[in-house]
């Protein structure tokens, strides 16, 4: 009979010390999370989307847009979206753990984080207070809106985001995924 192991609980103090190796270390409810740096495309596509909100909802004033963000609460959680946007009444100076209203996180499926951010993290955020995730699969040139845990809708072509208190945001997935094909290249993420 063999011995149970142990699976290590870190916190998010415990992420200051790993490496910076160009790897994506998060943490949920204490278990580590770690994805290898993005690929070119996902990059791309993260870029663009932020840009769009940020012409959006950020030049004006009305939210801040960051990519990666940090969804924190200490001692064992903190997510990393490749985009997010959370309201303008915290100021820049805000640590991450005392912001508790996050508009929409958005993450950018690869290979390596494809369970992660659907089957885990999509779920995480939404108990977190984020009110809106996008999860964005380029390949398919689809994203899966959710808003409420269990339930999802596709986006193809064009997506509609309602900022709270603000006029509707309309982005062209077709832009965003300009120029993008589903070819793998042999040291694709």
């Amino acid at each position: 009979m063999g011995m149970p192991q142990l699976v290590p609980r870190y916190t998010v103090d415990d992420l200051q010390h790993f490496p910076e190796d160009g790897n994506r270390y998060e943490l949920l409810d204490g278990m580590l999370l770690v994805t290898p740096q993005a690929a070119f495309p996902h990059q791309i596509v993260a870029t663009r989307l932020a840009v769009r909100l940020a012409n959006a909802v950020g030049i004006p004033g009305h939210a801040h847009v960051v990519g990666p963000g940090a969804v924190q609460r200490p001692p064992f959680t903190e997510l990393q979206p490749d985009v997010l946007v959370l309201s303008k009444e915290y100021p820049p100076m805000t640590k991450w753990a005392k912001i508790k209203e996050f508009w929409l996180a958005i993450e950018v499926l690869s290979p390596s984080s494809r369970v992660y951010d659907r089957d885990f993290k999509r779920d995480a955020y939404l108990a977190l207070g984020v009110r809106e995730v996008w999860i964005v699969d380029w390949r398919e040139r689809v994203v899966e809106v959710t808003r409420t845990r269990g339930h999802f809708r596709r986006a193809r072509g064009e997506i509609r985001w309602r900022p709270p208190g603000l006029a509707p945001v309309t982005i062209s997935l077709d832009e965003v995924f300009q120029d993008l094909t589903d070819t793998v290249y042999e040291d694709d993420e």
